[in-house]
């Protein structure tokens, strides 16, 4: 369960999955703020997607998509200058309630929105699991590589890595993030495969920010 309130980094293209590892570089002082006040607390931080036109208020507090996934600082390098190189893992999913304005960096109050996935579900998610390597597994051997799918990641694991790492379109992955459910998150994430599947997919990789 998260905290009523969570710090918010609004970005214009990462989207967070739930244990999803995410590399960023925080050199903005507000954010720098931020990452010192998490990580003398819980290490919390809430990463939400802006909405499109954002550059007109960049500065200020510009519209954000309302469901954003939470992530714990799992890693975190002070550079000399204050910057930070820090390492998020996701935790939860979040909806934002309201805003507090009572910090240099925007906290939200949340509440929590937890991916579920009963027992019965599990043989339908590896079936769409399957479905997903095998077009994927396509898609990559057009484009002159070869596929490699980590057998031992958890189905529900995989799903959301490669919501993340695959080249989507920010408000694509802000649409799988939405979905509810991890099972759901397949189903929409085998859409657009098929939606795309005349173009190569690049191979999941890290994102730095």
């Amino acid at each position: 369960m998260l905290p009523p309130a969570l710090p918010l980094f609004p970005l214009p293209n990462v989207v967070l999955f739930p244990n999803v590892l995410l590399p960023l570089h925080i050199f903005e002082p507000r954010y720098r703020a931020m990452v010192d006040d998490a990580l003398e607390g819980n290490r919390l931080i809430g990463m939400v997607l802006l909405r499109p036109g954002y550059q007109a208020d960049y500065e200020g507090r510009p519209p954000v998509f309302e469901v954003g996934c939470a992530g714990v600082i799992t890693h975190a390098e002070q550079l000399g200058d204050g910057r930070y190189n820090i390492v998020l893992r996701g935790l939860e999913r979040f909806r934002i309630t309201g805003e507090e304005t009572d910090r240099t960096y925007r906290v939200a109050r949340v509440e929590s929105l937890p991916d579920t996935l009963v027992e019965g579900d599990r043989p339908d998610l590896r079936r769409y699991r399957h479905r997903i390597e095998a077009l994927l597994a396509a898609a990559t051997e057009r484009a002159g590589s070869r596929p490699r799918f980590p057998p031992a990641v958890a189905d529900e694991d995989l799903i959301n890595a490669l919501a993340q790492h695959l080249e989507l379109e920010p408000l694509e992955r802000q649409a799988l993030l939405e979905r509810d459910g991890v099972l759901e998150r397949c189903r929409g994430l085998i859409g657009l495969f098929e939606m795309k599947a005349r173009s190569p997919l690049d191979s999941p990789g890290r994102t730095v920010h």
